[in-house]
């Protein structure tokens, strides 16, 4: 099978590309420069797709000997990824910009563009696995990443090569170790990777300005605060709300909720936070439309946040019932759906949270 291995320059990636070779594929090689003006050099664990990180995937590329090449997806990444995180910021939504550009950079664009050289699949160092075309969890569950490939179609799942997905993180560095690949030590990229400083709030402000509204409590509506726009908060945020007094009660507040259109950030306790109903669009089903409510477990962020649940189809969305109730629930996350199975590793599908109650 011909395969274009993504090779991200980590140690993941990596060592998947590297299996691919093994398996007997015809392997080549691309990094993504996802960035118009890339950085020399990454900051400890801190950004991605680096002048640095490229040219560590071109020297694993040698070792493996493959194909090396460099693709410039920076128009299309900033359009896609970026820019939509921005704007769903400004709508009060909280986005996850990784499935966003597992959605339409890797499984999408570059899939595309791979088919169309003749390539079969593309290979990642995504820690999930592939058996007989259905997604299920990775062996290393704290390293699990399906959630963020939930989003992905039966179609583009069958062109998937995830070689990484059986095997544990430690095992993995251990194994770029024996294949002599320098990035065996290299540090996992954390936070989001188009904000290497891991300063969010200052990312948004310096695209969207200052956008003044107010602090409210959700149950009483008095005005405790005024902020810069709403794009500096997400539901279940507790820290930097800039309130100048306790609640009566001296117990931390939380954002429950935010509304663009008003600028208004909504606060109250913990208990608030707690939700037992999601509404969902755009869902996307990995191993078929359901034809009735089913049972399953939902998660509702990349590590935790999973419930048991009843799931019904409601004409282009699915309404979530979950038998245990979740905590800071924001429109803009994903919920992905698995099959309720002893260790729920299967993936049924995924939806966009658009409301929560």
């Amino acid at each position: 099978m011909k395969v274009l291995a993504a090779m991200s320059g980590g140690v993941d990636s990596s060592v998947a590309a590297a299996r691919a070779v093994d398996a007997g594929h015809e392997v080549v090689g691309v990094h993504l420069a996802l960035s118009a003006q890339p950085g020399t050099l990454r900051t400890g664990a801190r950004g991605c797709c680096t002048k640095e990180d490229a040219a560590d995937a071109r020297r694993v590329a040698d070792v493996i000997d493959i194909p090396f090449y460099v693709w410039d997806f920076a128009q299309q990444f900033t359009t896609d990824v970026v820019d939509d995180f921005v704007a769903e910021y400004a709508a009060g939504r909280t986005p996850n910009p990784c499935l966003r550009c597992n959605e339409r950079i890797k499984f999408t664009a570059l899939l595309d563009r791979a088919r169309d050289l003749g390539f079969d699949a593309v290979c990642t160092g995504h820690y999930a696995r592939l058996c007989d075309g259905v997604l299920r969890r990775a062996v290393d569950t704290g390293k699990d990443q399906s959630y963020v490939l939930a989003g992905l179609t039966a179609e583009q799942l069958a062109h998937a090569l995830f070689p990484v997905g059986d095997t544990a993180k430690g095992e993995i560095r251990a194994e770029a170790t024996r294949r002599g690949l320098a990035v065996a030590a290299k540090p996992d990229s954390h936070d989001i990777c188009f904000i290497p400083s891991g300063d969010t709030r200052a990312f948004l402000a310096g695209r969207l300005g200052s956008r003044p509204g107010e602090l409210v409590d959700g149950e009483t509506g008095e005005v405790l605060g005024h902020h810069q726009g709403v794009h500096g908060f997400t539901v279940g945020q507790r820290r930097g709300l800039g309130l100048r007094h306790p609640a009566p009660d001296g117990r931390p507040r939380f954002v429950l909720g935010l509304q663009a259109a008003t600028g208004t950030v909504r606060l109250g306790s913990a208990r608030h936070l707690d939700v037992g109903v999601i509404e969902a669009h755009r869902p996307v089903w990995a191993v078929g439309a359901p034809d009735g409510p089913f049972e399953c477990i939902a998660q509702v962020r990349a590590h935790g946040g999973c419930a048991s649940a009843v799931v019904e189809a409601t004409g282009d969305g699915v309404l979530v019932q979950l038998r245990e109730s979740l905590r800071g629930v924001a429109p803009g996350q994903a919920v992905a759906l698995y099959r309720p199975d002893p260790g729920g590793d299967v993936v049924l599908g995924s939806a966009t949270i658009t409301a929560t109650s």
